[in-house]
């Protein structure tokens, strides 16, 4: 019986070693970077606006470098993460691309002691490296945003937006490239539709918005570009040379 629970002992010290070797092997850590070039005529706005971090399925909520084999399989990268869950780098991103701008009077996150006069929500919807296209990945990036009026909350306007990059090679820090060159598309043509979708004026100082054209379907923003079509990905342009 000794010598049954010294084994077991010494398995479970083995076990818990292996456990800690596990939790302490190195982890490469990426991040994407915000844009800083906008478009000159861009309006500048007297309001003040805050981001909320982009809601996410469970398998894109996570620090995690997401990869898709086929349409219906989805996997990580080994030994590789962002700096943080995605959306919450993304949130820091878009808050960032803002204050870039230099047209807007205040943009913070949505957490922070700020009483805007609009609220940016958004949903995540395709932030992976996809494989089944062939040749090297192809960074998949897909956010689909609300403007709403605040306090009243109402929705203002809404607007999909999707790019597609491909890497240069099948090496993470390609693909992370791709990344970063497919998500500061999306985010510098979010930042430039949030910013000429109300009056540049506060919303006391002009009159109603005119609900009605923003409940009309017609009215949504469909902006999507260079992704594949069917089987069909021979426009999908390469990521730029770093």
């Amino acid at each position: 019986m000794t010598r049954f629970f010294a084994a077991a002992t010494v398995m479970l010290l083995l076990g818990g070693c292996a456990l800690i070797q596990a939790a302490e092997e190195p982890t490469n850590l990426y991040q994407v970077t915000p844009k800083s070039v906008f478009d000159p005529d861009a309006p500048s706005v007297r309001w003040q606006l805050a981001v909320e971090v982009p809601m996410a399925a469970a398998n894109l909520n996570t620090g995690r470098i997401a990869i898709a084999q086929s349409p219906t399989s989805f996997d990580y990268y080994a030994k590789t993460a962002w700096t943080d869950r995605a959306p919450l780098m993304i949130q820091t991103r878009i808050v960032d691309s803002f204050e870039n701008t230099r047209k807007i009077m205040a943009v913070a996150r949505e957490s922070i002691l700020l009483v805007p006069n609009y609220l940016l929500q958004s949903d995540l919807r395709n932030f992976e490296a996809m494989y089944y296209y062939g040749g090297a990945p192809i960074a998949h990036v897909r956010i689909v945003a609300k403007l709403v009026q605040m306090p009243e909350r109402q929705i203002i306007g809404e607007a999909t937006f999707e790019r597609c990059v491909r890497a240069r090679a099948d090496k993470v820090p390609k693909v992370v490239e791709a990344f970063d060159q497919a998500l500061g598309s999306v985010m510098k043509s979010l930042v430039n539709w949030t910013l000429r979708t109300p009056s540049p004026r506060l919303p006391t100082e002009q009159s109603p918005s005119d609900i009605s054209k923003f409940r009309n379907p017609a009215n949504v923003v469909i902006d999507t570009a260079n992704c594949p079509i069917g089987n069909e990905a021979s426009k999908v342009p390469i990521a730029d040379e770093s």
